[in-house]
């Protein structure tokens, strides 16, 4: 079964951090690619790992990435 999700990444010092959101699972790399092969193989691991409970539980329905605007004094 294939699941489409959600990859957040964000440069931190000398590299890159990865995220999905709906799993809450984090992986990082030197690069964009390393990262996301690495948030790739730790979501693969996840879920050969985790039980269906824990899957359910942590499964968001739904991930909304979006701009948000404040004022900053």
């Amino acid at each position: 079964m294939k699941h489409m999700l959600t990859a957040i990444l964000t440069r931190e010092d000398d590299g890159f951090v990865a995220l999905c959101p709906e799993l809450d699972v984090a992986s990082q790399g030197a690069t964009v690619e390393e990262a996301k092969a690495n948030l790739k193989e730790a979501v693969e691991l996840f879920f050969e790992c985790a039980s269906e409970e824990e899957v359910r539980q942590r499964m968001a329905s739904e991930s909304y990435i979006s701009t948000l605007e404040v004022q900053v004094a």
